[in-house]
Parts: structure tokens; C-alpha cells; sequence
């Protein structure tokens, strides 16, 4: 198992060191100088210069990488090029809204899909599988950027039962979290509906059956037990791109997360704050699909030792 989880923390430090030197040179080779965004085209030239050299911006880039991972290694990730602020300071006060939010969607996924993959498994070729996948496809077709203007159109501006945008209430988590969440949703009840009908097949399910359990007993006790490693991988790897979704819905919603954030300083030019926001989004994914991984391979033995 120290073999196994060693392997995995390896191979997670490279991913997020990748990452890291990815969005540096991308955003460097973005179009735009935050110099301009904050002086404005009619600053004089030698003023444009002086604040370039003060922001370290007039180095070549291979220096301010390094730099930027010297700070890294002092678990400092700098200031804010327009306020100054400490840009652990911005992201501790945006994280904890956007964790709200990937929560809230995740248990409306898992309310969802969890009913609605059992019914589609057990109720195969009917009704209930039909309409169940009719869902999964329709929540996978429809992109996040359009269902959120639409359920705010609809909720919020027609029938007056929700906020607009912002985070105040419990009533403002409701449609950022269905636009989030139903994606998720759509493809983790495909994937409860194909693990459990793959495990009703067995000869243990024919087995209960043969002495006279009930269908709730053999659903519940028998066949969702073994086909929870398939759903638990896809929920990890789910969550993490719940974080990278939320960029999206935090926009359309003015949620104060992350993702809105990281938007912000797109538009600001603000390599720093950018840096900062993709470094955290990628040390989430990656540390929720290790966990995944960690799970599966505590679940089931034979993952670990096959790794070893």
C-alpha cells in the first residue's frame, strides 16, 4: 500500500507541476498588457516602463517562472497585480463559497441519479429506463452557459421563486446548483444503471433471489454493493470537474467563488491572481481523483496490488 499511495503522489506532483508551467506561458502569450489595463492606453511611455519594472514584468520570462516556483516553494503566492492584496488572502475568502456550491451540486447529483439509475437498471427496456436516459441525455447536451440563463429567466424573473444571482440565503444555492449539478447527474445515473445491470447478472443475484429475498433486499444489499466502485470513481473524478464547471455558473450567478474570480483577472490581465486560482482548481482535482484512487484501491485489493 506505501508502494501504491507513493506512486499516486508522484504522479500528482508532476500533473500539478505541468499545470503550473502550462498556465504561466499561456497566459503570458494572451493578448493584452495589464500595464495598459491599469494605466490606460493614454499613460506616457517611460510611466508604462517604470511600473513594468516595479510589477517585475521586464524580466524575461524564464526568470519570473522562476521566481514565481521560488515562491512556491515559501508557500507565497505573491500579490495581486491591481490591489496589491495577497493573493492567499483573496483565495481563502472566495474558496469556501465555491466548496459550498460543488457540495450543494454534488447531493443534488447523488439525490438525482442515485433513484433514477436504480429505476432505469431494474425496470429495464421500460418506462422507467427510457425516461431515465432521456434525462442523462438531455443533461449532457445542455451546456451550463445556457441552462443558467434560462432557469434564471424562467425561476427568477417570470415566477419570482429564487434570487437572481448572489449568495445570500439558502434560496441563491438552488439554481446554481441544479445548472452544476445536473450534468453530473445525467451521466452518473447512465453509469449507476450500467454497474448495477452488469452486476444483476451475476450468480450471486440468482443465488438471493433463489432463496427468496425480496427485489428491494437484492438491490440494496447485493447488487448496489458491487457496484459501487464504478460510481465511486466517477464521482471523484466528477467533483474535480465540479471546481473546474464552476467557473461558468459563478459567472452567470455573480457567485463570489473562485471560478468568478479567476474570471476577474482574466479580464484584469492579472497573471498572479490567474496563477493562483488555476493552481488551486488543479490541486483540488488532483487531489480528489487521489483520494479516488486511494478509495478504490482500500475498496478493492487488487487494484493496489496490481499497481505494486
Amino acid at each position: 500500500m506505501a508502494n501504491f499511495l507513493l506512486s499516486r503522489l508522484l504522479s500528482a506532483a508532476l500533473v500539478v507541476l505541468g499545470v503550473v508551467c502550462i498556465v504561466f506561458l499561456l497566459i503570458h502569450l494572451v493578448p493584452g498588457d495589464p500595464v495598459e489595463v491599469m494605466l490606460g492606453e493614454s499613460a506616457r511611455p517611460a510611466d508604462r516602463e517604470a511600473l513594468r519594472a516595479a510589477l517585475g514584468l521586464n524580466q524575461p520570462l524564464a526568470i519570473q517562472l522562476a521566481d514565481y516556483f521560488g515562491g512556491l516553494l515559501r508557500l507565497d503566492l505573491g500579490a495581486s497585480l491591481h490591489s496589491r492584496q495577497p493573493i492567499a488572502g483573496m483565495l481563502a475568502e472566495r474558496l469556501p463559497a465555491t466548496l459550498e456550491l460543488a457540495g450543494v451540486s454534488l447531493l443534488f447529483a447523488v439525490v438525482i441519479a442515485l433513484p433514477l439509475g436504480i429505476l432505469a437498471a431494474v425496470h429495464k427496456d421500460r418506462g422507467w429506463d427510457t425516461g431515465a436516459m432521456a434525462f442523462s441525455l438531455l443533461g449532457v447536451s445542455i451546456p451550463n452557459f445556457w441552462m443558467g440563463p434560462m432557469l434564471i429567466l424562467v425561476f427568477s424573473l417570470w415566477l419570482g421563486w429564487t434570487p437572481v444571482s448572489g449568495r445570500e440565503g439558502a434560496g441563491s444555492f438552488i439554481l446554481p446548483a441544479v445548472t452544476l449539478g445536473t450534468a453530473l447527474a445525467a451521466v452518473l445515473a447512465r453509469m449507476v444503471r450500467s454497474s448495477l445491470l452488469e452486476v444483476l447478472n451475476e450468480d450471486f443475484i440468482r443465488t438471493a433471489r433463489a432463496k427468496g429475498l425480496s427485489q428491494g433486499a437484492v438491490i440494496w444489499r447485493h447488487g448496489l454493493r458491487n457496484a459501487w466502485l464504478p460510481v465511486i470513481t466517477l464521482l471523484g473524478l466528477q467533483l474535480g470537474a465540479l471546481l473546474g464547471g464552476a467557473v461558468i455558473t459563478e459567472t452567470i450567478f455573480s457567485w463570489p467563488g473562485i471560478g468568478s474570480l479567476l474570471v476577474e483577472a482574466i479580464q484584469k490581465r492579472d497573471y498572479p491572481v490567474v496563477q493562483g486560482c488555476v493552481l488551486l482548481i488543479s490541486l483540488a482535482y488532483v487531489l480528489v481523483n487521489t483520494l479516488t484512487d486511494l478509495v478504490y484501491a482500500w475498496i478493492d485489493p487488487r487494484i493496489r496490488l496490481g499497481s505494486g
